[in-house]
């Protein structure tokens, strides 16, 4: 058995919120039945769902509070194919009302990356990095 990561789950303040900064970032809803209890997008290959903080603590078992105010340990990505492509996504982000961590910039590995955080302070990364290919429809293909 091999393990496929296809749903990430965030937990929001506000699902009718959240939802329309990510469609205004760009990401197509589906599953529109379950109304504004939970929302679903397709993400490039990963559906990414949004669900009231409360409710996905509940559900998966874990402490409600305290709810952590910085960083979470993790990091959402969006590979893109140039460092212009960073700054166009960085810039739409911006302006959809995502928080502004980092600006893009080159990095250490030869690569160009900026962060930037959603209305929940979950921690998106837009980066260009040297040696990731992208599929004709935008997903990343890792080499060997």
């Amino acid at each position: 058995m091999s393990p496929k990561l296809t749903a990430v789950t965030l937990g929001v303040k506000s699902v009718p919120a959240s939802a329309r900064f990510y469609e205004a970032l760009g990401l197509q809803r589906k599953v529109r039945a379950t109304g504004d209890e939970i929302a679903f997008y397709e993400a490039g290959g990963v559906v990414l769902a949004l669900w009231d903080w409360n409710k996905l603590a509940d559900d998966s078992v874990v402490p409600i509070d305290p709810r952590p105010q910085t960083f979470r340990g993790s990091t959402l990505a969006w590979n893109c194919a140039s460092a212009e492509e960073v700054d166009a996504i960085f810039a739409h982000a911006l302006k959809v009302g995502a928080g502004l961590l980092r600006k893009p910039e080159k990095t250490e590995y030869g690569g160009y990356r900026g962060y930037f955080s959603d209305p929940d302070g979950h921690v998106w990364e837009v980066v260009h990095a040297p040696g990731f290919d992208l599929t004709s429809d935008g997903r990343l293909a890792l080499p060997d």
